[in-house]
């Protein structure tokens, strides 16, 4: 599974997300393309490259043309009061509705819609909670500018084209202080991040700037799967998405990595059931093992063994599934001479199993493939199936063996 880590150290905002994507790989003509399907003409994408404590990363300006409304992306005096000046802020205060129309009649792909309209949602819903209004009735502000649109859209339109299956995310970091906006003075993290950001990990600082921007929470939290430490992964390449200020203390960036997940091992626990036996003939025995295999056990096996006084005995040994003793106990005090029955749970790690069924010149043979950390370790033939093809064909077992083995290589290597 193809997967991307985004590690937080110095905040997010839509514009550094999108920045980094470009970094790791997305390629950009790719990217206008697709965004060219919103049908929004007023802008251009400037993508540079800049140093940030000496790591190079990749910024990203949305340039609007829009004659009488144009900000930079530091223009503190008109951030929205729950912005940010990482941000930008232009005309058009669209409502939801508006913007939701807007992903309506484009041709993104619908996966691509699905995903942006939630990240609209959620920043409408986080708006009308702060000022105590409904969602429809919100005005987005600076989210719902060109730039911003082009922000949130872009970044959901480059993890599609990266074919990221999965998003990881660190704990946020977040910035202390005020910013002075429109409404006044505002505390940080700004009153929409915070809302934003309920329910995820975040990570304060004593920066005295705003790291984490509304655009940037929001993407975040709604296309994270899950938020922690980068997760077991084969990393393939990683890159930096640089914001607009310099900061003392930390490199103003967000890194993102692309990779692999590594699957955990399989683990379960089982009841393993004992006793030893003495003075039973070998038959009943044999038939006690075909009644526990009935019974459901997962296995069952004896060893030779001495008890006291130097007894030859038999150890008889039942696996089964966890929570599943009582009957195999019943079953054992039942049939058996012995007068107990041990039993005790076990952790297990077991691969994960598929079975495939391959062709061969003597039939169709199903074999069993195991996996390890996505790995495949191990395909075997299915005894059943080439026993009852060995019968048939009037040939040895290791034959049909032996061919279901090399079809199954011939599989593996054109996948």
């Amino acid at each position: 599974m193809k997967i991307a880590y985004f590690d937080c150290f110095s905040g997010a905002s839509g514009n550094m997300i999108l920045g980094a994507l470009v970094d790791v790989g997305l390629d950009v003509a790719q990217l206008e393309a697709e965004l060219a399907k919103l049908h929004l003409h007023e802008y251009q994408l400037r993508f540079e490259k800049r140093s940030k404590h000496a790591i190079t990363a990749t910024h990203l300006e949305v340039e609007v043309h829009e004659p009488t409304h144009h900000h930079s992306r530091d223009d503190h005096d008109h951030a929205h009061p729950h912005g940010s000046s990482e941000e930008h802020t232009h005309a058009h205060h669209r409502h939801l509705s508006d913007i939701l129309a807007l992903l309506d009649s484009s041709g993104l792909e619908e996966g691509v819609k699905k995903k942006a309209r939630q990240i609209f949602v959620r920043l409408a819903e986080a708006e009308a909670r702060i000022h105590n209004t409904r969602t429809e009735e919100v005005h987005l502000h600076e989210v719902s500018g060109v730039d911003s649109i082009v922000d949130i859209v872009g970044s959901v339109i480059g993890l599609h084209l990266l074919g990221i299956e999965e998003i990881h995310t660190s704990p946020i970091a977040l910035g202390t202080g005020f910013v002075r906006c429109a409404h006044g003075m505002m505390p940080l993290p700004a009153p929409g991040t915070l809302e934003l950001l309920k329910e995820v990990p975040v990570r304060p600082t004593d920066i005295r700037n705003e790291l984490t921007t509304p655009t940037g929470a929001a993407i975040l939290s709604t296309l994270t799967q899950e938020f922690g430490p980068m997760p077991e992964m084969i990393v393939e390449s990683a890159g930096y998405g640089a914001g607009s200020r310099d900061l003392k203390e930390r490199p103003n960036l967000l890194r993102v990595c692309i990779g692999t997940k590594q699957s955990a091992p399989l683990t379960d626990q089982i009841t393993i059931l004992e006793t030893n036996i003495d003075d039973m003939p070998a038959e009943i025995l044999g038939y006690v093992s075909e009644k526990l295999f009935e019974l459901g056990a997962l296995d069952v096996f004896t060893v030779p063994v001495f008890m006291k006084k130097n007894r030859p005995a038999t150890l008889l040994t039942i696996i089964a599934e966890s929570g599943d003793a009582q009957k195999f106990v019943d079953c054992v005090l039942r049939e058996t001479t012995t007068f107990g029955v041990r039993f005790y749970t076990s952790d297990r790690v077991k691969l994960a199993r598929e079975v495939e069924t391959v062709t061969t010149p003597y039939g169709d043979i199903r074999i069993k493939k195991g996996y390890h950390r996505g790995q495949l370790l191990k395909a075997v033939p299915e005894y059943a199936d080439c026993s009852r093809l060995a019968r048939e064909c009037g040939i040895p077992f290791r034959t049909v063996y032996q061919a279901a083995e090399q079809a199954a290589t011939r599989t593996h290597s054109s996948t």
